[in-house]
């Protein structure tokens, strides 16, 4: 995003957090921007939304699936209670009014009803507690503190604290286990797809991706919400917790009262998380492990007075405070969790009773990990261990072994090509593989094949055009005589001479005119230079090609691992073998790197080698530290799967600057004027005694019937439609 664009948001939502009375999720930050929240005082009052169409809530009756960002309608006796959902936590009935959690409860899959038994796994049910925003709407549109207070006290509606503590049934495991921004992102595309669509808001979902597809209405919609919890995170006025966010000036303003959950109770909170864990002394000194859970919400009613500052959305503020407060006590009082008393504190579960830690004495007995990825240890400690047979050990080796070539560890939908268009022309795209650049050749989709095996037969030299505009290529390797080899399964052309600049990943389209015998080869340039790890392109790239092969010892002379030094050796190995997301990151088993990249045991020299060189690619950051599962038959998971035992993994997670078109404005990249700026259809507003034309009321309703509106969506009173246009020069 361009640096004026992006510090025009940033501007925003600061503005935001600092006017709402609850901690900013990411999903209420992309509300705002989305749909028009107003800073003045009518929050979505003047926004398209339409409360009619918002899902209804009643009290007594199973409850829909709703992310925290949901609109909603709680059914009341008279008038409805219209709301935005601000916060969201788990309501386990376990959980005790001191804070007290047993051990169970803490990481437990929803639905579990004991140590180790889980219910019905196909349509698990959880109690949950929604902090609803009832004034998110503006004063029309919202009750009155005397009809607000009648509601809490008849605890029919809502409870005594204006929260919703209701009984969801979700539709699968899969559902429940969904983070945060994917749950949301789902609610939007179906229960609130109307809202997500309405012609109304200033630039539609639509129109940002360019496409009516589901999927890339889902892909164009976790980016932006990504994109608004990134700067939400720049943010030097804010602090963050999760995907919440509160001003710098507010939380300190908290930490400065006196009153209840004030500055003083909330460092005795984290005295007594700290010091939960206390060893019981036995017999001839010795003392036994101890392991306690504490969950924030229930611990925070315990303290005097607190009541009145837990009503409503202050619940949810002050659930954020005790956890950022145990969290800089973690980061300034302790190593990576463990602390001088010799306990070690962790965040053991991030949703149930907002926040479960674990602290657990003593400390130093147990493996190191990021303090702050909820690794689910009190459900994993109710279940029996998994009987399964181990590897048979295997002797020390008496000298060094060579490492192993890894082989290209292929997934079926990794570097995939696409087809674009099939009529007068076949339009494809792919990523270049490793060993298409090493071997000089590239494959060709059924549809090509087809089309040049009628004009040319099963083989036949072919005129291939290089389009790659400021790359590093020869003259004479701009065209080049090429030949189709269209025989068998594995159609392709063969004899490219690549460019020098060319790499495992980068993302190449392609052109046939039906009846030639000519290919256009193009590259996709970017408006500015992006760093994917230890690369820096200005091209197109697939992220998981890119991860995956140009690691070192890979090029287009060779691919091996023999001879490369141990950092280089780690880093290859875990792109190479490890787990692999769709946006490029990978994560592999820390404890199984010695054997992945040699192939069998390596002698402890080795080993102890492999081991410095993670622990300083850790401390750089290179690599970062992630917790994960094995299953029964010892397969790595990652997120941890519940019910599996937790395992520490080593996370290779490029750093990617994202690069966004922008939809207005000039963008100014490497000291040169954009020549040509598209700007989607929008509303305008009129003057007074002007109307729109039918021109206009036409486009608007064909607008509409883009964005999979139903008929008859008219212009509002006082405004007309500008058609989609670029400006420029």
């Amino acid at each position: 995003m361009p640096e004026d664009e992006r510090s025009r948001l940033r501007s925003y939502l600061e503005a935001v957090v600092a006017v709402r009375p609850a901690p900013v999720h990411t999903a209420v930050a992309f509300n705002a921007v989305y749909f028009g929240y107003d800073l003045g005082g009518d929050g979505y009052g003047g926004s398209p939304l339409s409360s009619d169409a918002f899902p209804v809530i009643r009290v007594g009756e199973s409850a829909p699936v709703l992310p925290v960002g949901a609109m909603v309608c709680i059914a009341t006796g008279s008038d409805p209670l219209f709301a935005e959902i601000v916060h969201k936590e788990g309501a386990n009935p376990e959980l005790g009014p001191l804070g007290e959690v047993p051990a169970w409860v803490s990481g437990a899959p929803a639905g579990a009803e004991g140590p180790g038994r889980p219910t019905d796994t196909t349509a698990p049910r959880r109690r949950e507690r929604l902090v609803p925003d009832v004034n998110a709407f503006g004063p029309r549109l919202s009750l009155s503190p005397a009809q607000l207070l009648r509601l809490r006290t008849r605890r029919r509606w809502v409870d005594e604290d204006g929260h919703l503590v209701v009984d969801v049934p979700y539709p699968s495991p899969e559902v429940v286990r969904r983070d945060d921004l994917t749950a949301y992102a789902e609610h939007l595309l179906t229960t609130a797809r109307d809202q997500l669509l309405n012609p109304y808001v200033p630039v539609s979902l639509t129109e940002l991706v360019g496409s009516t597809h589901d999927d890339d209405l889902r892909s164009g919609l976790i980016g932006l919400l990504g994109t608004v919890r990134g700067i939400l995170h720049s943010s030097p006025a804010l602090r963050t917790w999760g995907h919440y966010a509160m001003t710098r000036e507010r939380l300190a303003a908290g930490l400065h009262d006196s009153g209840p959950l004030g500055g003083d109770d909330l460092k005795s909170l984290v005295a007594a998380v700290e010091h939960a864990a206390s060893p019981a002394k036995r017999r001839f000194g010795l003392t036994s492990a101890v392991t306690e859970y504490t969950a924030i919400g229930p611990r925070l009613r315990a303290f005097p007075g607190a009541s009145d500052a837990l009503r409503g959305v202050d619940y949810a503020a002050a659930v954020f405070r005790a956890n950022l407060a145990i969290a800089d006590a973690i980061r300034g009082d302790s190593d990576r969790g463990l602390f001088e008393n010799g306990a070690r504190i962790t965040l053991d579960d991030a949703f149930e009773g907002g926040g479960i830690w674990r602290s657990h004495h003593p400390g130093a007995a147990e493996p190191a990990s990021d303090p702050f990825v909820p690794a689910g240890r009190g459900w994993t400690s109710s279940l029996a261990p998994a009987q399964s047979r181990g590897p048979e050990e295997e002797p020390e080796p008496e000298e060094d072994v060579e490492p192993i070539d890894q082989p290209l560890v292929d997934d079926p939908d990794l570097g995939r090509g696409e087809l674009l268009r099939d009529d007068a022309h076949v339009v494809w795209r792919a990523p270049l593989r490793l060993t298409h650049l090493r071997g000089g050749w590239f494959p060709l989709p059924p549809e090509a094949v087809r089309d040049l095996r009628r004009s040319l037969g099963v083989a036949a030299g072919i005129r291939l055009e290089l389009d790659h505009p400021g790359g590093e290529g020869a003259v004479d390797s701009v065209v080049q005589a090429v030949t189709a080899v269209l025989r068998g399964d594995e159609a392709r052309l063969e004899g490219i001479t690549w460019p020098q600049d060319f790499f495992p990943g980068l993302m190449l389209d392609l052109r046939l005119l039906r009846g030639g015998a000519g290919i256009r080869l193009a590259t996709t340039e970017l408006d500015e230079p992006v760093r994917f790890g230890d690369r820096v392109t200005g091209r197109c790239f697939d992220p998981r090609v890119v991860t995956r092969e140009d690691v070192p010892g890979s090029d287009r002379t060779g691919d091996t691992a023999v001879g490369l030094a141990p950092r280089a050796l780690v880093l290859r190995t875990v792109r190479r073998c490890g787990l692999l997301t769709l946006d490029g990151h990978a994560l592999q088993d820390r404890a199984a790197i010695p054997r992945a990249a040699y192939g069998r045991r390596p002698a402890r020299a080795q080993v102890a080698a492999l081991v410095e060189a993670v622990t300083e690619l850790l401390a750089e950051r290179v690599l970062e530290p992630a917790v994960g599962s094995r299953d029964a038959w010892g397969q790595p998971h990652f997120p941890p799967r519940a019910g599996q035992p937790t395992i520490p993994l080593i996370a290779y997670r490029p750093a990617r600057q994202r690069v966004i078109r922008p939809w207005g404005g000039t963008d100014v990249g490497e000291g040169k004027l954009r020549a040509v700026q598209f700007v989607p259809g929008h509303l305008r507003r009129l003057r007074p005694g002007c109307s729109p034309s039918v021109v206009q009321r036409a486009a608007f309703r064909e607008y509409c019937r883009r964005l999979g509106k139903a008929d008859g969506w008219e212009l509002p009173p006082g405004y007309t439609f500008v058609t989609e246009h670029t400006r420029g020069h």
